[in-house]
């Protein structure tokens, strides 16, 4: 076990992100003592286990009481990770249109091209990863919908869709925009889902022709998956994670 830990504690710090499907990463999810051992590992430099149950990867991230010593209590570079505004505000965007309608498919056991209405034990699936639950959004709709309204078309397809792209944020793909390894994980989606759907951007999104789903019962949902027993859910229970700790 020592050498696997060691080997999966490295990759961690030089990839940023692994998938949940890796061999050591499923194994750090189902054995408590793996677990505990990473998690220890990291802890000794400053780091933590980020995973999200609903995300195709797990990261690392900052222990907050890192953030002042890395940082040099600069918190907007800890909560930005150096994006400008406009950049921010097109990355909850992407993350408005991908994420929560994925959410939504997640927790009713549903794939895209499902609809759910054949399934009779669909709540008894395992949480579904990947491009079957996770849809993709075109960059020339984005551009048209929102490009005036965060910089301008061509700041956004030329610097801020890249900037997100190497990030680890999004991945952009023939023209289309899909999930990347961190969108999922670093932005906290209890925070987000409910200010984005009651809030103004839902309105913006709303007049662009994006409907958005209803977060009251995802949000019961996702509250019912955390208090299940162990062997209920898909995953060991998720580490602590923090929308600014990128490592």
């Amino acid at each position: 076990m020592e050498h696997e830990i060691t080997t999966l504690t490295a990759r961690l710090l030089a990839h940023r992100w692994l998938p949940r499907t890796d061999t050591q990463v499923k194994r750090a999810l189902v054995d408590e003592t793996f677990r505990h051992e990473l998690e220890h590992r990291l802890a000794q430099v400053g780091l933590v286990l980020l995973d999200n149950p609903f995300a195709a990867h797990v990261a690392v991230g900052l222990q907050e009481d890192m953030l002042d010593a890395v940082f040099g209590g600069r918190d907007y570079q800890a909560s930005t990770m150096g994006m400008t505004r406009d950049e921010i505000a097109l990355l909850i965007v992407i993350w408005a249109l991908i994420i929560l309608p994925k959410r939504e498919r997640q927790l009713g056991r549903r794939e895209r091209d499902d609809d759910g209405q054949n399934d009779m034990f669909g709540q008894d699936k395992p949480i579904t990863h990947g491009e079957e639950v996770s849809g993709a959004i075109s960059e020339a709709s984005l551009l048209a919908d929102f490009g005036s309204q965060l910089g301008g078309k061509t700041k956004v397809r030329n610097f801020a869709l890249g900037k997100l792209a190497r990030l680890g944020f999004i991945e952009r793909r023939n023209g289309m925009i899909h999930e990347g390894p961190l969108l999922d994980v670093l932005l906290d989606y209890r925070v987000l889902a409910d200010r984005i759907v009651n809030g103004t951007l839902a309105d913006v999104l709303a007049a662009a022709g994006h409907a958005l789903p209803q977060t009251e019962d995802m949000e019961e949902d996702e509250e019912a998956f955390d208090d299940a027993p162990a062997s209920a859910a898909p995953s060991a229970p998720s580490a602590p994670k923090t929308d600014s700790t990128d490592a």
